[in-house]
């Protein structure tokens, strides 16, 4: 039976919690949980969705991944990633199928941690990872534009190079307060790390515009600067669980996007907890995290949540400030909890133009332009993998890009093991200098007339089983034996079990014996379970070279005694 590797650091934390710890968790917790305000009501509204439901995330999920987690200072809640691939299923099924979407999500994360998949997502390409970042980052700083310079829009088009058309069509109506106010914010933000590490930035371009929004319009009776409160209702308290309408046929639609809220989730949120582990020393638990992170996203949608993740700026927040285990991410979520209750309507006052030059920064920072840079001078392969990844999470989505991407990877590092891979051919000699198999002080072997050997160095797979064939084809005159020496096949797929299954029946025909040598034992299990060692006969299938060629003398001379 699986044993499920569930372990939430919260349980080994409370063991030997202290009040030193508690102290510092809890103002940790109290300056990630103001970190995070800004934030969890910028990307609820760039969503799609309500500021409230922005906080709502950061609450519930931030919560449960902190309470469930495998990491000690994780910080869940919506993150910037997912703000272009949730306006889009929002815009095509709803505020439900956005929630059915994410629950699904959920689902395949907690099955992804089940199944012990934490490590294996590391192994996404990193030019995939910067390639749909980047592209994300691009794609938040054009959705902005409109709040930014207060345009006046009927509709704003849901595609890149529609936006920017329509942008440029409509720059004749900035309105130049908004924009004041917007680029106010963007200077706030990057001027506040100078005099204040421990206050964000964003907090304080929120805090100082709302108070210059309010007395333009309340006090010098200036109109036409947009707030939160001219578009949303912001109700302050927790909403009751709604039900969600299940069904086929939806859940057939909204697969694709679940898959990716589910891939990108994992790659953020283990991403995070890798970093913090550089910068604590700890370690943390991708498994239990993954199903942490897939709890999260199946209960919020139930309050009208977003997709959450963990979040890296408020995880290196909450460290730099001196939270070490999970109590500062609960702190956090409390701390968000009590602002929405008792100060949840003050929000209505905050300007359009702020909250899009707090993610005009958001967006910069998550461009990676430099790391982007570096790579651009990789391997044509890397390169290829990082644009076609951008300009499809630009111009098209993050579902294809997704897809596509990893599918692009995928076929180049195919094409790269099955270049590395070689097969070679020797007569009458063999030469075992540098070799392991080496069982007497000879460095070269004699080869018997009428043997050839084939030699397979690398990976035995579909990539590689044509080049085989090719090699065989090449071969003049035809030996009574073929030796394939395997020894440094690690692993063999169908495909390439296929290929020698028709090598053997074609030989059969040809009368020449096949014998296979060093094989180990994965790949001995592999033909044992198929039939092929019965087809070939386990006495031709030899541990080593000298007991190969052995075995090919006795075939030779039983030939020529027929």
């Amino acid at each position: 039976m699986m044993r499920i590797d569930f372990h939430p650091v919260i349980s080994d934390t409370i063991k030997n919690y202290t009040k030193e710890k508690f102290l510092a968790d809890l103002m940790a917790g109290i300056i990630v949980g103001i970190v995070a305000l800004p934030l969890a009501i910028a990307f609820g509204i760039a969503s799609g969705v309500s500021p409230e439901q922005g906080l709502i995330t950061a609450i519930i999920a931030g919560f449960l991944i902190s309470f469930l987690g495998g990491s000690s200072v994780q910080i869940g809640g919506p993150t910037g990633a997912f703000i272009i691939i949730v306006y889009g299923i929002i815009q095509q099924f709803g505020i439900e199928g956005l929630a059915i979407a994410t629950v699904m999500a959920g689902i395949m994360l907690v099955l992804m941690g089940v199944f012990k998949l934490g490590t294996i997502i590391r192994f996404i390409p990193y030019p995939i990872v910067v390639g749909f970042t980047s592209g994300i980052a691009l794609t938040i700083f054009t959705t902005q534009i409109k709040d930014l310079f207060g345009l006046t829009m009927e509709k704003v088009p849901a595609d890149f190079i529609s936006k920017w058309i329509a942008y440029f069509q409509s720059f004749g109506t900035t309105n130049w307060i908004a924009l004041a106010v917007g680029v106010g914010s963007v200077l706030l933000i990057l001027i506040t790390p100078r005099f204040s590490k421990k206050i964000p930035g964003s907090l304080i371009a929120i805090v100082v515009m709302t108070i210059v929004s309010y007395l333009l319009r309340h006090h010098l009776g200036i109109s036409g600067l947009e707030t939160i409160g001219d578009r949303f209702e912001i109700k302050a308290s927790l909403p009751l669980p709604n039900s969600l309408n299940f069904n086929i046929e939806t859940i057939n639609q909204l697969l694709p996007a679940a898959f990716t809220i589910a891939i990108l989730g994992a790659i953020e949120s283990l991403l995070s907890a890798t970093v913090a582990d550089g910068v604590t020393g700890t370690k943390h638990n991708s498994n239990t995290e993954l199903i942490a992170q897939g709890a999260a996203n199946i209960v919020v949608p139930f309050f009208g949540g977003i997709p959450a993740t963990g979040a890296i700026a408020r995880t290196m927040t909450n460290i730099n400030n001196g939270g070490r285990t999970p109590i500062a991410g609960l702190i956090h979520a409390v701390v968000l909890l009590l602002i929405l209750l008792f100060l949840g309507p003050l929000t209505k006052h905050i300007p359009m133009a702020c909250l899009a030059g707090v993610l005009v920064i958001v967006s910069y920072n998550m461009s990676e332009w430099r790391t982007f840079k570096s790579l651009m001078k990789n391997s044509k392969s890397d390169v290829a993998v990082l644009l076609t990844t951008f300009l499809l999470t630009v111009i098209f989505d993050l579902t294809i890009a997704i897809e596509i991407g990893l599918l692009l990877a995928l076929v180049l590092f195919m094409k790269r093991v099955s270049e590395v891979t070689r097969i070679t051919v020797s007569k009458e000699q063999l030469d075992l200098s540098h070799e392991g198999e080496i069982l007497h002080e000879e460095e070269k072997l004699i080869v018997p007339q009428e043997v050839e050997v084939y030699e397979i160095d690398g990976p035995f797979f579909f990539g590689v089983a044509n080049k085989f064939d090719e090699c065989m084809k090449t071969i003049g005159d035809k030996p009574r034996v073929r030796i394939i020496r395997m020894r440094k096949v690690p692993f063999m797929d169908t495909t390439g079990l296929h290929n020698l299954e028709s090598l053997v029946r074609l030989s059969e025909k040809e009368k020449i014996r096949i014998i296979l040598s060093g094989v180990n034992e994965r790949v001995h299990e592999t033909l044992r379970k198929s039939g092929f060692a019965r087809m070939i006969g386990e006495e031709n299938i030899c541990s080593n070279i000298h007991e190969a060629l052995k075995r090919s003398e006795t075939l030779v001379s039983q030939h020529s005694a027929s």
